[in-house]
């Protein structure tokens, strides 16, 4: 079935160990993750997933890449939406994580999902993907991956992060964090004239990333 996405500002966004009011604690195999992989906000949260090998402790769905309903929904979300929000009618869409224990959704918010993952299961040997001191830069990537959509804004974004990787091995310094899983996701799928030759660090950094298996596996 052929349909035209409608995606909708986040709906919903809980968070895990934030706010003890909320009763969403950090508690393994509680939460569940459903993704699209025709989603791009998917394909970041998916990727944060696996660095962090949190299969056992944060089970995924994943749902078919296109949608089912005329709506840009999946049929197979409606009752987490409908359980969470009294005559919900808007399209239900991914991604989301879920709470088994009250069957509703927590968070649609890809941003806040990736970091509370990261933030209140990464094990003791995983990567640091929210290092302390790095938080106004990790903003600043977010933003600017938010407008890669814009063709208008889209060199100028480029350019910026090819400054940011000419002068570092990673986007945020010299270590992988969540910004160049958030570049990645962003970009990996982008088919532009030019990629091959502008933007030299830009485009090695991707192709370096994909070569990773918890980024290529995902495409």
């Amino acid at each position: 079935m052929s349909v035209t996405p409608l995606i909708p500002a986040p709906a919903f966004r809980g968070r895990i160990g934030r706010d003890p009011r909320s009763g969403h604690y950090a508690v393994p195999r509680r939460y569940r993750l459903h993704l699209s992989p025709g989603h791009d906000d998917c394909l970041g949260i998916a990727v944060v997933h696996g660095l962090l090998a949190l299969d056992e402790i944060c089970p995924v769905t994943l749902l078919d890449p296109v949608p089912d309903r005329a709506d840009g929904g999946h049929s197979v979300l409606r009752p987490l939406y409908e359980a969470s929000a009294h005559h919900y009618r808007g399209p239900a869409v991914a991604p989301v994580l879920s709470d088994g224990w009250s069957g509703r959704i927590v968070s649609t918010h890809a941003r806040d999902i990736m970091r509370d993952l990261a933030r209140s299961f990464t094990p003791a040997a995983g990567p640091v993907l929210y290092p302390s001191g790095a938080e106004a830069e990790l903003a600043a990537v977010e933003e600017l991956c938010a407008r890669v959509a814009d063709p208008a804004v889209l060199p100028g974004v480029l350019d910026l992060l090819e400054r940011r990787l000419t002068a570092h091995s990673h986007v945020v310094g010299d270590r992988l964090t969540a910004a160049d899983v958030q570049v990645w996701a962003a970009l990996v799928r982008r088919d532009r004239p030019g990629r091959g030759t502008g933007h030299p660090a830009l485009w090695s950094h991707v192709r370096n990333l994909t070569a990773h298996p918890a980024f290529g596996r995902h495409l």
